[in-house]
């Protein structure tokens, strides 16, 4: 279908505000019969506030014609009737619904009813009524390539496929002007590459125009015949795709070309400083022919120089600069430093060896084993009794010698 170049929907002058933030600044622009518009820009510059001006959702000024007849004033309900769609960023469906049952409740106001009783009864306008509308979710189905669906629930199907049905959704009130809010966020590479071809097929099967909001440059490149840029909340610029991608504005406005914006960490006027040998330096320390100098600190950042020092012991360095140069430098043995192991295994040594010694030390007597008497060892009154035995046996045997 070639574009037409009536305007079949302008805007003029569109401005919005929320509180003092300008969020929409007198943009302009027409869309003609049959033509895909694409709207492109950075975040922030305005592009779904301007859908949502355009429908009726926040309050604007300018001017809004779809079609020769004027939308300023209308509620966003009273627009859809004069023929407005929108899409939104969030496809929300009833879940618990069918694909072809989600399009016939899109389908409901389409659909002849004169009361309660006439749809009890099934008069035969009723019936009329409800076989057009089956008609037309049928077109819908093979119109979008959802006959896979059909009769599948919407809670079972895949973001792209769900954006797919709250399209046909749209679709079904027969929109002239048709307003697509990044219909590409958040589904698959594969169903992104198969959604440009679908926009094409519904501006050829269905005469209306659409206006895309996209970041996906190959997919509005591909699908636009011009291209709208936005940047905070006024029109950059506007013309076929080719040139407005390559517009240094836009550019820009995506990118940044200021090269003390783009490299303000400094990395690239810094020079990456030469590699230290982790063996022969310690830690925040430089090496200059073979000698190790002190760290630089805050006091000599700024290139003073400092006192050269020799090389610590426990460095892997074999030889050590000499601190003056009347002294040679001797060679001295390096000594390496224990290591972490063996100096836990020696600590553990130690504690063992003190226990033992402490458990191997004699315990003091208690009070009453110190009271004990010196012969043999015995307590007193034993002792008494063996004395007092014998002094009896040597009376008796005095007496026997004396007697004989």
């Amino acid at each position: 279908m070639t574009p037409d170049a009536t305007p079949v929907f302008e805007v003029a002058g569109l401005t919005v505000t929320f509180g003092g933030v300008r969020a929409v600044d007198g943009v302009s622009f027409d869309l003609g019969r049959g033509q895909i518009l694409g709207v492109i820009g950075p975040n922030g510059a305005g592009k779904t506030t301007v859908f949502d001006a355009v429908c009726g959702f926040v309050a604007s000024t300018g001017r809004v014609r779809l079609d020769g007849r004027e939308l300023s004033g209308l509620s966003p309900e009273q627009r859809s009737r004069v023929r407005l769609g929108r899409s939104f960023q969030d496809a929300r469906l009833f879940p618990s619904l069918t694909v072809a049952e989600a399009l016939a409740i899109a389908l409901e106001r389409h659909i002849r009813i004169e009361g309660m009783v006439s749809s009890a009864l099934r008069l035969p306008w009723v019936r009329r009524s409800e076989k057009r509308v089956r008609r037309r979710v049928e077109e819908l189905i093979e119109l979008m390539g959802l006959d896979a669906f059909r009769d599948k629930f919407v809670s079972e199907l895949s973001t792209g496929s769900r954006r797919i049905v709250d399209l046909a959704c749209i679709m079904a009130h027969d929109p002239l002007v048709l307003l697509l809010d990044e219909p590409s966020s958040g589904i698959a590479q594969r169903e992104t590459e198969a959604l440009g071809p679908l926009l094409l097929r519904i501006r050829e099967e269905t005469g209306a125009s659409l206006l895309v909001i996209e970041h996906d440059m190959p997919l509005i490149r591909s699908v636009s015949d011009e291209l709208l840029a936005l940047e905070t909340g006024s029109v950059l610029t506007r013309g076929k795709p080719d040139e407005v991608l390559e517009d240094p504005r836009l550019v820009s406005a995506y990118l940044g070309t200021d090269r003390s914006i783009v490299e303000r960490s400094g990395l690239a006027d810094r020079v990456p400083p030469p590699a230290q040998p982790a063996a022969a330096a310690g830690r925040g320390s430089r090496v200059e022919g073979g000698e190790v100098a002190a760290p630089v600190t805050a006091g000599n950042a700024a290139g003073e120089p400092r006192p050269k020092r020799r090389a610590r012991r426990g460095s892997s360095s074999a030889e050590e600069a000499p601190t003056s140069p009347t002294r040679a430098a001797k060679p001295r043995a390096t000594r390496s430093a224990p290591s972490a192991s063996a100096t836990r295994g020696t600590t553990t040594a130690k504690s063992r060896a003190s226990k033992a010694s402490k458990s191997t030390e004699p315990k003091p007597a208690p009070a009453a084993k110190r009271s004990r008497s010196r012969v043999g060892g015995a307590p007193p009154l034993k002792a008494a009794a063996g004395e007092a035995d014998e002094e009896t046996g040597g009376r008796s045997r005095d007496r026997s010698k004396s007697r004989s």
